[in-house]
This record gives structure tokens, C-alpha cells and sequence, in this order.
């Protein structure tokens, strides 16, 4: 028996242990043969490493060395920028004292280098670097940034608006630097007056940003109304229809995108393509049902070929992705196409790039 890192995985080894993913499911199992699709999907899944039994291989433990972990691939160019752009808004809400003055033009330039990397983002597979001190709120920002902006392109906005649109995104929660901490951070459910102030972040964040010189209205109205529904559901002034900033109005989606697919202390994170079939729901009646097509066919159309793992746990690849059920594509498992779009009772669980 020999233990290896993944890299050093061959086709044609053969499985001694059962290979699980991160959830506690089992990925391949024991004795299996593995193929050259098999290295791909273990990848995909990120498994560290495999015990497996190979011809003229000694049977011992090899483990990575602290040579080969420095070796590593370093980040890409979009995720460093992420991190330094997750960096300086942290600090920059974590200053946001009485009298503070919003550090508008740092923020924007440390923004538009981020969206430099832009065609590198991919909404449905994008994964931010690990880093166990990130605070959710102001990750998912960063985020809903990045997808506002993309969403303003494929709704064909201004040029003029692209950029305001992403600042939008990223400031949008600043009122929750004026919620008391142990509310939001409290890991059960919220008494209704500890509710009714959470809902109060909006008000502030229209506060904090009211007054701004370089900010426009849109961005400052996007703190107010990005929990706002064009059936007038939402908070806090129960604005309805084209009284919703269309700021607002795409933040609102990629808010509600980044945190439905994040985990959070009290639930896991939910598949990007369940996501996108609730999201669909939400659209009669809620979000700007235009903005909402768009936003799941532009995200569904190029990923053919993508790694995707099913309700009863098995793996395959998109092969097919028909507009009128861009969320239930065609998936191929070893040869077999299972066709979602039929079997109901089917749905795609995860996303991983090929």
C-alpha cells in the first residue's frame, strides 16, 4: 500500500481505501482502476491524497515533503487582487467610527484592479482563497461586486455605469459596521427586535453614504434598497417596481446569489445551480425577472464540459445545456447522459471547473 499526494496518482492504479469527498461522500470505491477521467474528478474535488497499489511501487507511506508544499502554485492574479481588495475593505469598516470619513478613492482604485481581472471571473466556479480569518459579510461583498458588475454588462447598461455598479455591490452592507456584533454574529435564531435592527443595516448604510461627494445616487440608494422587492415584500420602506434603483435591483441578485452559495455557521452552502433554480422562483414577483433570465443563462451557457456532482452523489460532466432549462442540463456519467430536464428528482449538488 502506498499513500500519495494526488499529483502523483497514475491512470491504472488500482484504489486499497474508498475515496470520500469533503461532505462524507463517497467519491470512488475500494478496488477501483482509476482512469485518466478518474485523476481529473479527484482533482476536481481536491482530494489530497489516495492510498493506492501500483506495480514496482514499494509499499510505503509517501507524504508531500515541506519542499514539494512550497512548490505550490501560487495565487492567481485575480485572487490576490481579491485579497487585497478583501483587506482594505475590512479595515476600511473596521475604521468606520463617528465622523469617519469614507476613503472613497482608495476603495475605487483598489476596486477597478480587481475588475482588471474581470474575464478571469467565472460567477458559477470562482472559489476565494482560504483564509480563516474572513469575515462572510465583507467577503460576500466583495463578491456581489464582482458579479454586479458582470450582470450590468450582460443587461447592456451605460459603460458609464459598470464600475458604480460594482461599488454599489461592495458597499452595500456598510450599515452592518453600526449593528451591534453579537447580534450579528449570534449563531441561532434572532429575536423579532434583534431581527428588526439587523433590518435596521440598510437605513444606516444609506446614512453612512448620504453626502458622499464622489458617490452617485445609485450607489447610495443600493445600501438603502437592496433588500427591497418589486411586489413591495421587502425592507425597509416596502418600495415597489421602478421606485427600486435599478442599482439596487442587481445587487439584490448577487447578494442573494453569494449568500445562498457560502456557507454560514448555522447551514452549509447551497449548490450554485440549486441557487439559480430558487433564484428563478424568486423572480415572479420579487426580483426584476429580466435581470434574473440573464443572469442564469449568461452563467449556464459556457460550461459544457464541467464537473458536477448529483443528489445521489454521482459524478459527470455538462454536455448539453438547453435554454428553456438552463438550470438542468445534460450530464454525462461514465457515458450514460441522464437529462435533468426529465428526471425531476435529480439536481445537480456541486460545481467543480474540468
Amino acid at each position: 500500500m502506498a499513500v500519495l499526494p494526488i499529483s502523483q496518482v497514475q491512470t491504472g492504479d488500482l484504489l486499497l481505501r474508498e475515496v470520500e469527498t469533503s461532505f462524507g461522500n463517497m467519491l470512488f470505491p475500494e478496488g477501483r482502476t482509476l482512469s485518466a477521467r478518474d485523476l481529473e474528478i479527484l482533482q476536481a474535488y481536491l482530494i489530497p491524497e489516495a492510498d493506492i497499489k501500483r506495480a514496482g511501487l514499494e509499499e510505503s507511506v509517501l507524504l508531500e515533503s515541506e519542499e514539494d508544499k512550497e512548490k505550490a502554485a501560487p495565487l492567481s492574479s485575480l485572487h490576490q487582487s481579491f485579497l487585497k481588495m478583501e483587506k482594505l475593505l475590512k479595515h476600511t469598516f473596521h475604521m468606520m467610527g463617528p465622523g469617519q470619513k469614507l476613503p472613497v478613492f482608495e476603495i475605487r482604485s483598489g476596486l477597478k484592479e480587481l475588475l482588471n481581472h474581470i474575464e478571469d471571473y467565472h460567477v458559477l466556479t470562482f472559489v476565494p482563497p482560504h483564509d480563516p480569518t474572513a469575515e462572510p459579510w465583507i467577503r460576500g461583498s466583495v463578491l456581489s461586486a464582482l458579479t454586479a458588475y458582470q450582470l450590468a454588462r450582460w443587461m447592456k447598461m451605460p459603460d458609464k455605469d459598470w464600475v458604480p455598479v460594482a461599488l454599489a455591490g461592495l458597499l452595500h452592507d456598510i450599515g452592518n459596521t453600526r449593528i451591534d456584533s453579537a447580534i450579528y454574529r449570534k449563531p441561532g435564531r434572532l429575536t423579532p427586535d434583534e431581527l428588526n435592527e439587523m433590518r435596521q443595516h440598510t437605513v444606516y448604510g444609506y446614512k453612512l453614504l448620504e453626502g458622499v461627494p464622489s458617490l452617485n445616487q445609485g450607489i447610495v440608494l443600493t445600501a438603502l434598497q437592496h433588500h427591497e422587492r418589486i411586489d413591495g415584500s421587502g425592507y425597509p420602506m416596502k418600495a415597489t417596481g421602478e421606485k427600486i434603483h435599478p442599482y439596487a435591483k442587481i445587487v439584490a441578485i448577487a447578494d442573494m446569489y453569494h449568500a445562498m452559495t457560502s456557507a454560514r455557521s448555522y447551514r452549509t452552502a447551497q449548490s450554485p445551480y440549486v441557487v439559480l433554480e430558487q433564484l428563478q422562483k424568486e423572480a415572479f414577483g420579487k426580483l426584476d425577472p429580466l435581470m434574473i433570465q440573464v443572469f442564469i443563462e449568461r452563467n449556464t451557457q459556457f460550461y459544457n464540459g464541467m464537473l458536477v456532482q448529483l443528489n445521489d452523489n454521482r459524478v459527470g460532466e455538462i454536455v448539453f445545456t438547453d435554454r428553456a432549462n438552463p438550470t438542468r442540463p445534460m450530464v454525462s456519467i461514465f457515458g450514460d447522459i441522464v437529462n435533468l430536464a426529465k428526471e425531476r428528482n435529480l439536481f445537480i449538488t456541486a460545481v467543480y471547473s474540468s
